[in-house]
Formats: structure tokens, C-alpha cells, sequence
């Protein structure tokens, strides 16, 4: 099939094929439209997710291959549970949504500037309001009370979790987020983490490569399922009664 580049229509509902996606750049599969969280949301479900910046049309992607977590493979380490077994962190689900995505757009070090532009910051607030988005939040409690110091956000298509982004002002803090993202999940046959792309952070965490027709049969099978509203109701949650059953690795 010809690897083509699309501009999007009016109609919220529709993407063309994955399979249409360019080779260079790699997973650029069209270009257009707005971030209409029905359409984001149908993006989504398609495998295919809005990824630019300020000064670039609205971009849509589908990379192969493509980065995923099986909740399985998530690791913890002998220093990171040293580590975890210590801190005096308190973990939260969907508290503080729009405070974790505001963290996650700050520029990183050595960076030009963020992907998480407010048209897209607003998408994913409307996503959360409608219950199709959700956050983790990780907070240091001192004798000052507790400070949001890491977390992460993203999409929940049926029990695939399209994580979007993190953040980590204290050791670990993501770290401790993405474990507890799969521990939410551990219990849902077929659940997984959806990371789009591969860096070394994800990659020491347990994430690994499929093919993209591989990724869309998973998540044609997770669209099938319904995770109970208690999985991510709004929440604090005592992770250090779990962290001891992951093994190191």
C-alpha cells in the first residue's frame, strides 16, 4: 500500500489507515483538522494520536514500530525499591489533572520548547472532564505538608493506558507513577501502556517494540473491554502495600 500523507476533512470520525503512514518521517500519517476532543478521542482509538508545535500545522501520527509497556515487564530494580521502600511519597489518581499536565508542558532541560501548547493542554482537559483522560500524581510529604513532585497523564482507550507524558522534580517520582499505572492495570487481561515512542528512560522500565499491525490488533482487542470507574476514581492510594511484590530486575 502507498505510504501517503492525508489532510483531514470535517468529519470528526474520520482517519485514513495507519498503513498510509509515511516512512519520513517516520508514522506522519496526516495533517489538518483541530483538536476536538471527539476527534483526538477517535484518534485514539484508531492508533493514532496529534504530536507538534506552536509553529506547525496540527500533525497526526501512527509510528511503527511502536513502544508499549506489558504491565508484566514493568521493572523495579534493588535500588529503585531501596529507594521507593525509604521516600516519603503519597500517590493520587486524577486530584490534580490540570496541575500534572501544566508540569508536564514546562520546557525540559536542553529543550526549545513543549509540544503541550494550550490548544493542546485545553484537549486533554476536556478529554479528563469527559472521563477519557486521567493523571497520576506523586507528592512529597514533609513536616510543610505535601508538594506535587512527579506524575503522568494520558488517554484510556478501553484497559490500554496511551500514557502522554511525565514529569519528575524529585528522584524517582515518574518512576513511582508508572508503576502504579500498572498496578491499576495488573488485574484487566490484556492491559498494557501504550508509550508511542521509544526513549532510554521507557525502555529501562520495561518498555519494548511491536509492530504497529501488532499494537492495532492489541488495541482493537482492549477497546473491547470496560475498566470499572473505580479504577481511576479520584483518589489517594497506598502503593507501599503492593511495591514489594514486583521482583527485581
Amino acid at each position: 500500500m502507498n505510504n501517503t500523507l492525508h489532510y483531514l476533512s470535517d468529519d470528526l470520525n474520520w482517519f485514513p489507515s495507519p498503513s498510509h503512514a509515511l516512512d519520513e518521517p517516520a508514522g506522519l500519517l496526516a495533517i489538518g483538522g483541530d483538536l476536538n476532543p471527539q476527534r483526538v478521542f477517535n484518534g485514539y482509538q484508531q492508533g493514532i494520536f496529534p504530536w507538534y508545535s506552536s509553529a506547525e500545522p496540527i500533525m497526526w501520527w501512527s509510528p511503527d514500530p511502536r513502544a508499549v509497556i506489558n504491565i508484566s515487564d514493568i521493572r523495579v530494580n534493588k535500588s529503585l525499591r531501596k529507594f521507593l521502600n525509604k521516600c516519603n511519597y503519597s500517590v493520587s489518581i486524577n486530584t490534580q489533572f490540570d496541575q500534572v499536565i501544566s508540569h508536564c508542558a514546562k520546557p525540559r532541560p536542553n529543550s526549545e520548547g513543549t509540544w503541550i501548547i494550550s490548544e493542546m493542554k485545553t484537549c486533554y482537559q476536556q478529554l479528563h472532564k469527559s472521563g477519557h483522560s486521567h493523571s497520576i500524581e506523586v507528592w512529597e510529604i514533609d513536616n510543610n505538608g505535601k508538594k506535587l513532585v512527579g506524575g503522568l497523564y494520558g488517554v484510556l482507550v478501553g484497559n490500554c493506558f496511551c500514557g502522554e507524558s511525565m514529569f519528575s522534580l524529585k528522584p524517582n517520582a515518574s518512576k513511582l507513577a508508572l508503576i502504579c499505572l500498572a498496578n491499576l492495570l495488573k488485574d484487566f487481561e490484556g492491559a498494557f501502556i501504550d508509550c508511542q515512542l521509544p526513549n532510554p528512560y521507557l525502555m529501562s522500565m520495561g518498555a519494548s517494540l511491536i509492530s504497529r499491525d501488532l499494537y492495532l490488533e492489541r488495541l482493537t482487542d482492549s477497546r473491547k473491554q470496560r475498566l470499572p470507574i473505580s479504577v481511576f476514581s479520584s483518589k489517594f492510594i497506598q502503593w507501599q502495600t503492593f511495591i514489594s511484590l514486583y521482583d527485581y530486575r
